[in-house]
């Protein structure tokens, strides 16, 4: 059963913000070692999703695009299920660069979980980087451009450090940003915790995303003490060691200061989707697709549509849905990890989950996809029709009101009202499989494993239990019989709109007797076949 991979939807990728390619001699490092306890949370916090994707993700791509394979992660809190995660979304087969994931065992500061990438970068001798990039691993609406800005001013004021910061009406919770007076420089980053009045009254913050100079960054972090309100040893710090040495610290405002912010609530969480939902929308109008209703038009980070295809109201695609060209989805759909082609009409209220799609097809109202269908090219599902593990032939339709599961159907064939194939005999599943050519007729049963031969005709209510040879008719049901006029003396001896009584004990012998004396009706000589 094919499946399109993610590398062969080249022609449905997801419009970029910038062309540019990776920075050369630029490393990366993302931090998402914490406990997020505000989230009030099993979870760990960067694996909470945004738009489908966890939170994470989001960070680790913006450090690809920018430096390219030279890309560190530091884990800590559920580390195995975060590089899980990790792993999958930047591994050989996901088409993305291979990332290096290192262990922060004590979470002691942000500080101590950058020191603990140095073996990645100046120890394994493959690397040895002009700069670093330091990004969070909980801010999902951080944005290419803005790192991009950020690295040429760092590079514009030779500067040993450039921070990017915001200003907020309520600043509480964030480290300040602390100027020299006279110059207005950057002199040092004052964490809430370790401020004072004066310094809690300044409503410019660190947003924590920071380029470093490579000469710079570890023999820096080498030199912090954790003398602060919490103990540990602050990234932050930095700032103000450059400073007394003498280099500069240079500093990016956010013109939307939200842009930055990392997630640590789940009232940001939810107020980071919207934002993030929004923009997906806008990147795929502008590419082409149309949305009669974009605000009820939910689509997930790695989606991917082909232009001029049409998303009515309340439409959901979800996972790494692949959506072709000239396709229209009806209302009330939910699509997930789906391979649809190009011209297939989905109509309204249908559930798809992990199933191919190919091109021309009709499906809906009200089907059900469940894993690992395949559609082919022209064929048709239609209302109430769920399907499992099958594969629907080139032009074959199923147009109503069936079960399909663990089917192999061929080419051309029709799929009767009210059909089933029997796959589950409570021990273990078996296959059905129906050559081309087939016609089934209404409420039939295919009890598998059996084979209906190329060609054949199944008549209505058959119970299919042995395989059918090629160009056969198969009829497996009750002899008819019928007895004219049997319905006219019914009504005579009972009464017009009078039922008989069912159960004789509630009747009196006298009137079983009379009913005896009356009883005329004879079986017909011929029964109809």
């Amino acid at each position: 059963m094919s499946r399109l991979s993610r590398q062969d939807a080249t022609r449905h990728q997801e419009p970029r913000e910038t062309a540019d390619g990776p920075v050369p001699g630029l490393a990366a490092i993302v931090m998402a070692a914490g406990l997020g306890k505000r989230m009030h949370s099993k979870q760990a916090k960067v694996l909470h999703p945004v738009a489908g994707q966890a939170m994470v993700l989001y960070s680790v791509q913006l450090a690809l695009r920018v430096a390219g394979h030279q890309v560190a992660i530091v884990v800590g809190h559920q580390a195995d299920r975060v590089s899980q995660v990790i792993k999958q979304a930047t591994g050989e087969r996901s088409g993305h660069a291979p990332v290096s994931i290192v262990e922060q065992r004590e979470l002691l500061g942000t500080g101590h979980a950058v020191l603990q990438t140095r073996p990645v970068f100046l120890e394994s001798g493959r690397f040895t980087p002009g700069r670093f990039l330091i990004l969070n691993g909980d801010t999902p609406l951080l944005k290419e451009t803005t790192l991009r800005r950020l690295l040429d001013v760092h590079q514009e004021q030779q500067a040993a450090v450039t921070i990017l910061t915001a200003v907020l009406d309520d600043a509480s919770g964030y480290g300040r940003v602390v100027r020299q007076a006279s110059t207005d420089h950057v002199s040092r980053i004052v964490e809430e915790r370790d401020a004072d009045p004066a310094t809690k009254a300044i409503h410019e913050i660190n947003v924590g995303t920071y380029v470093v100079e490579g000469d710079f960054l570890f023999s820096a972090l080498e030199k912090i003490q954790p003398t602060n309100a919490q103990g540990e040893f602050y990234l932050t710090d930095i700032v103000h060691m450059a400073v007394e040495e003498g280099r500069p610290v240079a500093a990016v405002l956010l013109e939307d200061p939200h842009e930055g912010l990392g997630v640590n609530t789940r009232r940001q969480l939810a107020e980071a989707e919207q934002v993030v939902r929004t923009q997906i929308r806008d990147r795929w109008l502008d590419a082409g697709v149309r949305m009669i209703d974009p605000a009820s038009t939910w689509i997930d980070a790695e989606v991917r549509i082909g232009k001029d295809s049409v998303l009515y109201p309340n439409v959901m695609l979800e996972g790494l849905t692949v959506i072709g060209e000239d396709s229209i989805v009806r209302s009330g759909c939910r699509i997930t990890d789906c391979n649809i082609g190009d011209r297939v009409e989905i109509l309204d209220h249908c559930v798809f989950s992990d199933s191919e799609i190919e091109d021309d097809a009709t499906l809906g109202p009200f089907t059900h996809l469940r894993p690992h269908v395949v559609v082919r090219k022209g064929a048709k599902v239609g209302n109430f029709v769920e399907v499992k593990k099958t594969e629907l032939g080139e032009g074959s339709k199923a147009n109503h009101l069936s079960y399909l599961g663990d089917a192999k159907i061929g080419k051309g064939v029709n799929i009767g009202a009210g059909t089933i194939t029997c796959n589950y005999d409570g021990m273990r599943k078996a296959e059905t499989i129906v050559q081309d050519g087939v016609f089934i007729g209404s409420d039939t049963q295919l009890v598998a494993p059996v084979t209906v031969g190329e060609g054949s005709v199944i008549a209505a209510g058959t119970t299919v239990t042995e395989n059918v040879p090629k160009d056969s008719l198969v009829i497996s049901r009750g002899r008819q019989v019928t007895r004219p006029g049997w319905a006219a003396k019914r009504r005579a001896l009972f009464g017009a709109g009078v039922a008989p009584v069912s159960n004789p004990k509630q009747s009196s012998g006298k009137s079983r007797k009379a009913a005896s004396r009356k009883r005329t009706v004879k079986p017909s000589a011929k029964r109809s076949r």
